[in-house]
């Protein structure tokens, strides 16, 4: 349980370290100016006000995500956030703030506000010191403690939701009843300490997915069975099955310590031997055997306990399914509420109608439109033979058209030939043919008549 003296070693406070911004080191004019008491009221001077607060806010609330601790106490954190040796004078009001906003809330105010009649708290921590902040309040005097603890909400959300996913992933989880000890023991690293521990256990009670009950002056804890389902009150079949998980670990504890027993026994019986010690010894031997036919004893037992527990485990998986099996078939009978064979097959029957009016439609749109006109085929092939017949009777005449000459006349002007030049000419040709010279080649030459 919760002492002052186990609260007292709890880590509080810390080094910030890796949390502080830029200018805790480097502007010292603005730390200066964030170090200093806030005024009496955010309409004096709503700039500044805003930046202090939005300044150690944020920080109040990382540094203590960063130390893994959900209560927070004005003293440590001053202690946290000592600079060359001044203290913040205005977490006072950041803490007031915090506060007012919601995101953090007093640890009596919380623990009012769910039943905690399980926890054995101390009642000078329980009771009386939340009656002297509460007259002090109501005295006018609205400061914040630097004794007084505070719960940030967040943080206590997440570090539930830590704890429900380590059960759900332990093999405590094989049944939603469990001894608030062996709860704890799993918890011990992530639950600095057990007052965190108990307010953990107090936020998943209040999101309905734990119950805590005090049985034969044990607290036994029970959880939902699932994510998003509620937990239920303990029955007596929760305690019955809880009954049983602790006689399957006293019998397992037990058969333990005798088989230690044996082999002690069996060791004794040994060194008698040895020693020459024979009435020693068989006493030995006959103890082992006493201790080993308790063991036989005890194993039976525990094989009927566990059978017994296999069964209401496999019960509790069977119930499970047959109720998944009955929500399935009333939402299939939802489902198929309107649904008939009837109304099947006139649907059926109405399709295929459509999909045959739809086949006639294309194929009279595939014949295609003629706007009244009627021909005929076989005129209309004679017609094409006569023509073809035409094409291959009709005299092709190709005209030779002499392009070379025009080419000629067209490039070369008309050269001036005179009486004697062609004297001159027909000799040599007469030579020529007479055979009186080798005849040679010469160019051709187009001889026109002088204009």
């Amino acid at each position: 349980m919760w002492s002052p003296e186990r609260e007292a070693q709890a880590p509080t406070g810390g080094d910030p370290a890796g949390l502080l911004p830029p200018e805790w080191e480097e502007d010292e004019e603005r730390m200066s100016f964030l170090f200093s008491a806030f005024k009496r009221s955010r309409e004096v001077n709503s700039t500044d006000w805003d930046s202090k607060m939005g300044f150690w806010a944020p920080l109040v609330l990382s540094h203590s995500r960063r130390q893994g601790v959900v209560r927070l106490r004005l003293r440590d954190l001053q202690e946290a956030f000592q600079r060359k040796g001044s203290v913040p004078l205005g977490l006072a009001t950041v803490l007031q703030d915090l506060l007012r906003r919601g995101e953090l809330q007093r640890e009596s105010d919380f623990m009012a506000s769910v039943d905690s009649s399980w926890i054995s708290w101390g009642v000078g921590v329980f009771l009386l010191k939340p009656l002297k902040w509460t007259l002090s309040n109501m005295l006018g005097d609205h400061k914040v403690p630097a004794e007084e603890v505070l719960v940030a909400v967040e943080l206590l959300k997440e570090k539930a939701e830590e704890v429900y996913r380590l059960y759900q992933n332990s093999p405590l989880s094989s049944h939603p009843v469990v001894a608030l000890s062996e709860l704890s023991a799993l918890c011990a690293n992530s639950c600095p300490d057990e007052r965190t521990f108990y307010l953990v256990l107090l936020q998943l009670q209040k999101e309905k997915r734990v119950t805590v009950l005090e049985q034969n002056g044990e607290k036994i804890v029970k959880f939902a069975r699932g994510p998003h389902a509620k937990v239920s009150p303990v029955n007596d079949v929760d305690v019955g099955v809880y009954q049983l998980m602790q006689s399957e670990q006293l019998l397992s504890r037990k058969v333990e310590s005798l088989s230690q027993e044996s082999e002690r026994c069996k060791e004794e019986a040994r060194r008698a031997c040895r020693a020459g010690k024979k009435q020693l010894a068989l006493r030995s031997l006959k103890a082992k055997q006493r201790t080993e036919k308790r063991i036989e004893a005890l194993h039976a037992k525990l094989d009927t306990v566990q059978g017994i527990l296999d069964r209401i485990y496999a019960s509790q998986t069977d119930q499970m399914v047959f109720n998944a099996y009955q929500a399935g078939v009333g939402a299939l009978k939802l489902s198929m509420k309107d649904v008939t064979v009837e109304k099947a097959e006139s649907l059926v029957d109405q399709i295929q109608e459509l999909c045959d009016t739809q086949d006639e439609v294309s194929q009279t749109l595939a014949g295609g439109v003629t706007n009244g006109l009627d021909f005929d085929s076989e005129e209309l092939e004679k017609e094409l033979d006569i023509l073809l017949q035409d094409t291959t009777t009709e005299p092709l005449s190709l005209l030779e058209t002499p392009q070379e000459t025009t080419l000629y006349t067209n490039s070369v002007p008309k050269p001036r030939i005179l009486d004697a030049e062609l004297e001159a000419e027909l000799e040599k040709l007469s030579l020529s043919e007479g055979g009186l010279i080798p005849s040679s080649k010469s160019p051709k030459r187009q001889l026109e008549p002088t204009l």
